[in-house]
């Protein structure tokens, strides 16, 4: 199936062939659905704490936060081109001398457009998309309010204008302050200085693309003193991208190679589960995991961090009293009682349903099977109510030998062709906002390599196109789903205050996104 010279183009990415051989196996078997056991709700899998309970955790990370590294990890990849979806259309087809927006608006149901417009002025990016405009058309203010609209949109957009669409989302305008207008990626520096720094010092690690790494740079020389003087906090940057080795091959709809009209192999990038990579890399006791555009104005901060910082206390405590465990269970001085008070400690407190058959194993066949259970990565995860329709969420699912697990589950995992796995879904009371705190090391202080713990049944096919032909493409595990599915995970009840995405522009205009 392969040429020499296709032999030389994947091993230039760093793949090899076993490797693509077994992506082609995966298109030709097809990827099972994940086979949900039941939602997991307050008591059966998520957490609930009391005030009582937050302000301990929060105490007890806070007493013990310099005793540990700790990284914020910030997957930042993403071009902005999702928040202007409509807004592209929008240039394309409208016609200001033809029909009216509103009369655009009626047409073709882009509500979103109705909300950009009333909400303008509010929005961070206003004056600099008008001064924009002045410069490019000077008889801007006599045209009707209609061209101005389809004017204001076009300078946002055009690739020789703003060109915000493909812009990378950290660095747009987000936040309009009184003095200044503050990015993404400036938010994420003052977060992490509340809950995701030790000894003054607050490391974060964004996955970006290569080509936005210089005016990442530039961003951070033009902010950096003015943020560490703010916050008392000394900011070290990092940054990785994803990864050639972490592209997966396409193929056509027969499950052939798909390829461009040179001949090469065509391969694509393999979606958030590429990034287990770069988390594989880091270094540090803790690591916090946060969206990029999951950021709020200065006056949410204090309030969003309490979480964090509560989620990273639950982390500590179950850490240290696994740890414990570990090492008695490696000096094999164990009682019978000592056995029986860890499995229990294993299904009370991280969730692991211990198999039936093991009361029945002989001594040392508990210990290892005590020791294989508590020996793993550690994410406490917060889960926020569903508001609506359920999406990805936290599940007990059934692996094919019958194992059962908390997992986080997409939508796209789940058959809902199937009545009682739609059912399931259905009475989900929680979703997942993307808000981790994670333990990579093991009780001697070794980092886990995390590629060791992912289940490789989880990845997605999806249909794409290229140069008008039909694809199949192949996302990984996503990175806090199939990729993290033999982590120990614990999942935790947190408020909507801390989940405020920018999916489309239209979000800069709630609450938690405006200063007044």
């Amino acid at each position: 199936m392969f040429s020499e010279k296709d032999i030389n183009q994947i091993e230039l990415k760093g793949l090899t062939l076993e490797k693509i051989q077994k992506q082609i196996e995966l298109f030709k078997t097809g990827l099972p659905f994940v086979n949900l056991q039941s939602a997991a709700t307050i008591g059966q899998g998520i957490l609930k704490l009391s005030d009582e309970e937050k302000e301990s955790f929060i105490e007890l990370f806070d007493k013990r936060r310099n005793n540990y590294s700790i990284i914020k990890f910030v997957p930042a990849s993403g071009a902005a081109t999702r928040m202007f979806k409509s807004f592209f259309s929008f240039i394309e087809v409208y016609n200001p001398d033809q029909e009216t927006v509103n009369a655009y608006i009626n047409r073709t149901k882009e509500s979103a457009l109705s909300v950009f417009f009333v909400g303008l002025e509010k929005l961070p990016f206003y004056k600099i998309v008008l001064s924009k405009i002045e410069e490019k058309y000077p008889d801007f203010h006599s045209v009707s309010t209609d061209k101005q609209r389809f004017l204001f949109v076009k300078t946002m957009l055009d690739i020789d204008k703003l060109n915000y669409g493909f812009f990378p989302k950290g660095l747009l305008p987000f936040h309009k302050y009184k003095e200044h207008i503050a990015t993404a990626f400036e938010e994420h520096l003052f977060e992490a200085a509340l809950y995701a720094s030790s000894n003054k010092k607050a490391n974060l690690h964004y996955t970006i693309s290569e080509k936005y790494k210089d005016i990442f740079d530039d961003e951070f020389k033009k902010i950096q003193t003015i943020v560490e003087r703010k916050t008392n906090t000394q900011f070290e940057i990092s940054f990785s991208y994803q990864k050639d080795a972490s592209d997966t091959i396409a193929v056509t709809i027969e499950n052939k190679p798909f390829r461009l009209e040179d001949g090469s192999l065509l391969f694509r990038p393999s979606g958030h589960g590429a990034l287990l990579s770069n988390l594989n890399d880091l270094n540090a006791d803790i690591i916090f995991i946060k969206n990029i555009d999951n950021v709020v104005v200065f006056k949410y901060e204090n309030e969003v961090s309490e979480y964090k910082k509560m989620l990273a206390g639950i982390l500590m405590d179950i850490q240290t009293k696994a740890f414990e465990y570990l090492e008695k269970l490696e000096n094999k001085l164990i009682s019978e009682a000592e056995i029986l008070e860890i499995a229990m400690f294993l299904s009370n407190k991280m969730n692991v349903v211990i198999s039936s058959e093991f009361e029945k194993y002989a001594t040392e066949y508990q210990v290892d099977y005590l020791v294989d259970k508590l020996n793993r990565p550690i994410r406490v995860c917060g889960m926020v109510k569903n508001e609506g329709e359920p999406g990805g969420g936290p599940f007990w699912v059934k692996d094919e030998s019958g194992k059962v697990s908390l997992q986080i589950v997409e939508s796209a995992q789940i058959n809902k062709k199937d009545k009682h796995q739609k059912e399931i879904l259905k009475n989900a009371t929680h979703f997942n906002p993307v808000d981790l705190v994670c333990g990579i090391k093991d009780y001697k202080g070794n980092r886990f390599n995390l590629e060791q713990f992912v289940d490789h049944k989880t990845a997605f096919i999806t249909m794409k196109t290229k140069t008008g032909k039909d694809l199949k493409a192949l996302e990984l595990p996503g990175l806090w789903n199939g990729s993290m599915a033999n982590w120990n995970t614990i999942f935790v009840e947190v408020p909507l205050i801390t989940f405020n995405p920018v999916k489309t522009v239209t979000d800069l205009l709630k609450p938690t996104h405006q200063v007044k």
